[in-house]
């Protein structure tokens, strides 16, 4: 049997399942819980298909399928697997997919048109942290010489300090050094470039007015995209020296020996934003009861995970690996979920909040999470013109949805699965975190001062500079 039969007999005896329960009364237990839900109404739409790409972070989705969160709410949802981000993408804009696991990028990106233009929202910030950037076992052995030791062990976080040497001797020998990240607007992209350029290193800009959106345009490096699952597949090939990627294809270089994490994004920004879940402003508007349902299953989830100290993680370790989810061995995604990352083969270090589902507000969708990547999109010239401060509040309000967010975890307040102390203050939350300098250059980000922000950098687009 397929995972695909496998998975929609699943979902029809679970329907079944739910439907036979509802008819009979399983006791008053029931009853009181749908009386409740009932405040949010019923849903509009039943039948979701959601779509995910092969990583660590898609988590509260097959959580939230495998724990019957979903069936709770009376969604009934089929999970797929998509082939990469833009298909995924896509596949959320002309609706073949209802919703999907997304990069924070795409939503804003395609809001202000970098790529496919299209009116795209998220309720629900997935995960904090999860990515790390891999370099070849060659560079790694060229940059060990200006790596800080202690006790034979490097010292972390390493800079990209250590790198330019490397970049410098390719240049000499007339052979490019070539990057990969999953996509252009992507975390990864992001925090590539922002790592390389605390070290003096030029990532390179983009220029969309002149149709250039390769974002090599004065690059010391070659940044270009590879898919997740490829990405140790294509370094090992030679055809990339290191890449940014999520987990837990860093983890898969170092299990096949072929390269070695050199720095995790929670030591890039400590606990930064990473996926969100996107659906169409349609979407929500057409099916605002189906939309805060599915937002109270991924909030139920993302708990879950976090739960006790992360004392479910070796049971999502079971979940992720199967083929239908991430399919990783268990052993590789172990080495970032359960609060341990492993750099070189048997240096594996306590890196409790790699993963963060639910610690830190981490659902929450705050404006100031936007901005910062908007802020990026401008630093490299994917926004080609200058904006002021207005410009990025109104953009990041346009695309981040905490009051959608606010009905979902107030019903599960009033339903007794969270406390009121799980979340936000809602009554005073402005949806801007305070100022954080907890960046390796230790440049300070205050989401309520972006121009402010981006004047700080010595490498990067400023002011009315244009490429």
């Amino acid at each position: 049997m397929s995972n695909t039969q496998s998975t929609n007999r699943r979902t029809f005896l679970r329907k079944a399942t739910l439907a036979l329960a509802l008819s009979i009364g399983l006791g008053a237990g029931m009853f009181t819980s749908t009386l409740v839900q009932a405040d949010i109404g019923k849903p509009e739409k039943t039948d979701l298909k959601f779509g995910f790409i092969k990583l660590t972070d898609m988590a509260p989705l097959a959580i939230a399928y495998e724990k019957g969160f979903f069936e709770d709410e009376g969604l009934f949802v089929k999970l797929e697997a998509q082939a990469n981000w833009k298909v995924l993408l896509d596949g959320v804009i002309d609706g073949q997919l209802d919703g999907a696991h997304m990069l924070a990028g795409q939503p804003l990106a395609a809001t202000v048109g970098f790529g496919t233009k299209a009116d795209v929202i998220t309720p629900f910030s997935m995960d904090l942290n999860g990515n790390g950037i891999t370099v070849s076992n060659a560079v790694w052995e060229k940059m060990k010489p200006h790596v800080e030791m202690k006790d034979g062990k490097p010292v972390h976080p390493i800079k990209a300090e250590a790198l330019k040497p490397v970049i410098e001797e390719y240049k000499k020998d007339g052979k490019p050094f070539n990057l990969g990240m999953v996509f252009p607007v992507s975390t990864h992209n992001y925090e590539l470039r922002y790592w390389l350029a605390a070290g003096g290193i030029n990532p390179g800009t983009y220029a969309p007015a002149k149709d250039d959106i390769k974002g090599q345009i004065g690059a010391d490096v070659m940044i270009s995209v590879t898919p997740p699952p490829q990405m140790p597949a294509t370094m090992e090939a030679g055809t990339i020296d290191g890449y940014c990627v999520g987990e837990p294809w860093n983890q898969q270089a170092v299990a096949k020996g072929i390269g070695v994490p050199v720095i995790t994004d929670y030591e890039i920004w400590k606990n930064n934003p990473e996926k969100v879940f996107g659906i169409t402003k349609e979407f929500a508007e057409k099916n605002p009861n189906t939309t805060a349902r599915l937002v109270k299953a991924l909030i139920r989830a993302a708990y879950w995970l976090d739960e006790n100290n992360n004392a479910n993680r070796k049971e999502a370790v079971e979940i992720l690996s199967k083929p239908e989810y991430v399919g990783a061995d268990k052993a590789v995604l172990e080495n970032s979920m359960i609060g341990t990352y492993e750099y070189e083969k048997g240096d594996k270090r306590d890196v409790p909040d790699f993963n963060v589902f639910f610690r830190y507000n981490a659902t929450y969708p705050y404006y100031s999470d936007a901005v910062w990547y908007l802020t990026q999109m401008r630093r490299w010239g994917q926004i080609g013109e200058a904006k002021d401060d207005k410009w990025f509040d109104e953009t990041a309000k346009k695309v981040y949805r905490p009051d959608i967010y606010k009905v979902a975890a107030e019903a599960l307040i009033t339903e007794g699965k969270l406390k009121k102390e799980d979340f936000p203050d809602f009554a005073a939350e402005s949806g801007y975190k305070p100022a954080t300098s907890d960046f390796i250059d230790g440049t300070t980000y205050d989401g309520k001062k972006p121009n402010e922000y981006i004047e700080q950098f010595k490498i990067g687009l400023k002011k009315d500079e244009k490429v």
